[in-house]
């Protein structure tokens, strides 16, 4: 069991066990002392190998939170792009760089290019470094998937390391 999931096993036990000294079993109870646990684990950070758990479930957060507006952006841009009377689109092939490393990192972030509209990751290089997309307008959608990339890039940096 890794030290993270511990460390949330341990808060959610004093969780619990604060619902039961307060001798009232209900959610405002039980999340003040998620809190007190929170506090505790803090002070106590420095015993663990890890780093403290919070911080990674913020950044998990923080990652879904970047996805979910980069959705909602590039969903407008097609829509945008749709109901245009003529439609004027290049779509085109490119590539793109990227600083993450493993087999994780990687498909992590080629999903999610992938789901947000109006880009397609087409093939990942052997050595993981270069995708391969394709764009419903190159000289719109090439440079948001660059600039989504690089936000995507940190977010998930911040979540695996």
């Amino acid at each position: 069991m890794s030290n993270l999931a511990v460390q949330l096993l341990i808060n959610l036990t004093i969780a619990t066990l604060w619902m039961f000294l307060n001798d009232t079993f209900d959610p405002v109870t039980f999340f003040s002392g998620y809190l007190v646990g929170l506090v505790i684990l803090f002070s106590m950070r420095r015993f663990f190998s890890t780093s403290f758990y919070f911080i990674k479930i913020y950044a998990i957060l923080k990652l879904v939170t970047i996805f979910t507006y980069e959705l909602i952006q590039s969903s407008i841009l097609v829509v945008r792009q749709i109901m245009k009377p003529k439609l004027d689109i290049t779509p085109g092939i490119f590539k793109i760089q990227t600083e993450l490393e493993g087999e994780w990192e990687v498909s992590l972030l080629a999903l999610l290019l992938t789901l947000t509209p109006g880009s397609v990751v087409l093939e990942i290089s052997q050595d993981g470094k270069e995708f391969t997309m394709h764009a419903m307008d190159i000289p719109i959608s090439s440079d948001s998937v660059r600039k989504t990339k690089e936000t995507f890039e940190k977010a998930i940096m911040e979540v695996t390391r």
